[in-house]
């Protein structure tokens, strides 16, 4: 056995190896500043992917969830549900080592492919799955890119109100267009880079900004107040650490995937060194105002480091609506044969309708609110917890299957007992909580809101006078829900 894991190693390396060799060595200067700059597949590089591409506009949205939570819950909830999502990408990581290497026993040929998620379902559990993984991920891949287009317009309006939001999602819609034109996720090297630098500078101007002035007058920490709230705002946390329907993908792009195990938690680690802070802190100062104000910049008064912030997260919604439509653009590809093609630029075109229909629906729900947490609690749940849970259990319930994995479960966690164990609660806990009350609360949100939106809206939500005065308290009352923009995952 122990002979057998060695060579599948090798095996799966070795792909990878080729890849590198094909090209040779870096010629001369332009060469070896394209490898630096562009050609990632190092831990290094999956590590920064999955932390910036883990947590974007949710920065802004998590002390409103506070506000919904109070602290100690709110706290709890972003470690239950960073270790939790963090579990899940364990999962996905070993599936996807486990089909690479049957595959590849097979002697098929991964070069000029990438492996996706659906198609590790297809291999191991059969097409029934693929077609259920497909449908969710897809889903929520294309509406976690329109939140993306929606919140890039609502956070520029923050600066520029000259225009009005629809017509900054016109102009944000062209800027994400150019996504189509970066090949994979080997080539996000210097933007998951700089994503990383852009939330990390945000979530700490976030915390200093709150902590350098005394609490706002007369400032109230009502949270939980409401079940519906509270279930809301648990919801929310929940699809914070669910950033991975990207995980395959990322994976793919490494020259030794079989590394990626515990990247995912590290990552998920040092985001919570800038979620909780900047959610505490902000909390702490605006208490229960946050209800009525999803976007924490909302309330933070201009000056220069806030403008500084808020462009960055515009720059960083760009590098996460590529990393959010990328995998859609694979699965277009493959769907009508362009997935091989060498040409960039005429897989760049082929990748173009995946585009217009994610741009037609950002200007139709400018207000996306409170159908995201509704299409968040009854997809993300699936996608990212519950089908992966259930695959692992699915893929290896035979003993044989079981003795023969590439992977066997941590000792430190019981073995193949504890990965079960853990698997059930988290389905179970889930299906119940996040599936179950979180659907439940965002029905009843969306019930409520269902007449506050207009479809087509020039501009939501928009205060009637000068953007440097804030806008009168009962402007702001119909916001019970996030602010459509904001309550994306990332």
């Amino acid at each position: 056995m122990g002979e057998e894991k060695v060579v599948v190693e090798t095996v799966l390396a070795g792909n990878y190896v080729e890849m590198e060799t094909d090209s040779g060595k870096p010629k001369d200067l332009k060469a070896s500043i394209s490898q630096l700059f562009w050609h990632g597949g190092s831990a290094y590089d999956a590590w920064f992917s999955c932390s910036s591409n883990q947590v974007a506009q949710v920065l802004l949205t998590l002390p409103y969830s506070f506000s919904q939570l109070g602290m100690l819950s709110g706290v709890l909830f972003q470690i239950f549900y960073g270790l939790m999502g963090s579990w899940t990408a364990y999962l996905i990581s070993i599936l996807y080592v486990e089909y690479r290497t049957r595959k590849e026993r097979e002697k098929v040929d991964f070069r000029n492919h990438v492996i996706q998620w659906f198609e590790v379902l297809d291999g191991l559990l059969g097409k029934h799955w693929r077609n259920v993984g497909l449908a969710f991920n897809c889903t929520f891949l294309l509406f976690g890119s329109v939140i993306q287009l929606i919140a890039c317009a609502s956070n520029i309006y923050y600066i520029n109100d000259n225009l009005d939001k629809r017509t900054w999602t016109y102009i944000f819609g062209a800027c994400c267009a150019t996504t189509v034109f970066i090949p994979s996720f080997h080539n996000y090297r210097i933007w998951s880079f700089l994503g990383l630098i852009m939330t990390t500078y945000t979530a700490w101007y976030l915390t200093i900004a709150s902590l350098l002035h005394d609490q706002v007058e007369g400032v109230k920490h009502t949270g939980p107040a409401k079940l519906v709230l509270y279930f809301t705002g648990a919801t929310n946390i929940l699809y914070t650490f669910g950033g991975h329907a990207v995980t395959v993908e990322i994976m793919h792009a490494m020259w030794k995937p079989q590394k990626f195990k515990s990247i995912y938690l590290l990552a998920t680690l040092y985001v919570m060194t800038l979620t909780l802070p900047s959610a505490i802190a902000v909390y702490w100062r605006f208490g229960d105002l946050l209800l009525n104000h999803s976007n924490a910049f909302a309330l933070l008064p201009s000056s220069r480091f806030k403008d500084m912030a808020v462009i960055l997260m515009l720059i960083h919604q760009i590098i996460t609506f590529g990393f959010a439509c990328t995998p859609l653009y694979f699965v277009w590809e493959k769907a009508i044969g362009m997935h091989d093609c060498k040409s960039m630029f005429k897989r760049a075109a082929a990748r173009l309708p995946v585009v217009i229909p994610i741009w037609f629906l950002a200007i139709i729900f400018p207000f996306f609110g409170p159908i995201n947490s509704t299409v968040g609690s009854l997809l993300v749940s699936f996608t990212v917890y519950i089908i992966p849970a259930l695959a692992y259990i699915f893929t290896f319930k035979s003993a044989a299957a079981r003795e023969n994995a590439v992977e066997q479960p941590p000792k430190i966690l019981g073995r193949w007992a504890g990965a079960y164990t853990i698997n059930i609660f988290v389905v179970v806990w889930v299906f119940l909580v996040g599936f179950g009350f979180g659907g439940w609360a965002s029905v009843t949100n969306f019930v409520h809101q269902i007449d506050t939106f207009g479809l087509f809206t020039k501009c939501y939500q928009c205060p009637p006078q000068p953007s440097q005065f804030p806008p009168p308290p009962h402007l702001n009352a119909t916001a019970a829900h996030p602010s459509p923009a904001f309550h994306g995952h990332h």
